[in-house]
């Protein structure tokens, strides 16, 4: 699923590939295999890693130079400065594995919630955020759950009272229809790219991806009150 229009959030959903990330987000969706919390904490953090090594490959690289005990090597390696950021709970496994390999990233991290109001109404409550200056750095943001967009994009505003991002990655594994649109509609920038592992059609009454996974933060760290 890509955004043609050049002028919009793009899209890239990486589980339109065969890769071995199809694998992850297969054992997080099994019923069975995800009642192992460190299993499913795992594959999340896997899936970080590829989510960041794809995103490694849109950034800007020069040409260094490496001593080794025998000589000079010329290698190129990353320029831009980033910010890695996460949703908590759920998004933590996910943030490791990103920090795996931008091991030398800054963090951001939002507590973001919902809360029930009547019936199956709800809004999201951010109760802290922490973030160093984003102004001319790359914000990668991550969520395990994309139900309705509204959490990404109410945490996304919040960073942005610390600065102005030049670019922005969105890593959401499990997404839905209905959030990837409503992001393209509410985020509707050229500096933003939205990346999933699977798109899913169905969004419950009480905003629950089906066929989803589940509950990521109880899967995770188990069932809160």
């Amino acid at each position: 699923m890509h955004n043609s229009d050049c002028t919009a959030m793009k899209i890239i959903n990486l589980g339109e590939n065969n890769t071995a990330l199809n694998k992850f987000v297969a054992q997080i969706r099994d019923i069975n295999i995800q009642k192992d919390r460190m299993r499913f904490r795992f594959n999340l953090e896997r899936m970080g890693e590829i989510f960041a090594y794809e995103i490694s490959k849109t950034m800007h690289y020069s040409e260094k130079k490496v001593y080794t005990p025998l000589g000079i090597a010329s290698v190129n390696t990353p320029d831009d400065a980033i910010v890695a950021a996460t949703i908590l709970r759920a998004g933590v496994p996910l943030h490791q594995g990103i920090l795996n390999i931008f091991d030398d990233a800054q963090n951001a991290f939002v507590a973001a919630y919902r809360k029930y109001d009547k019936g199956d109404d709800f809004h999201i409550n951010i109760e802290y955020a922490s973030s160093p200056d984003l102004d001319g750095k790359i914000l990668i943001l991550a969520d395990t759950m994309l139900a309705t967009g509204a959490s990404l994009e109410i945490a996304f505003n919040k960073l942005l009272e610390h600065g102005e991002p030049v670019y922005t990655h969105l890593v959401c594994p499990i997404s839905s229809v209905y959030a990837v649109e409503y992001l393209q509609k509410n985020l509707a920038k050229e500096n933003i790219t939205l990346w999933a592992a699977a798109i899913d059609e169905e969004l419950t009454s009480h905003s629950y991806i089906v066929p989803g996974l589940g509950d990521a933060g109880d899967l995770a760290y188990g069932e809160k009150d």
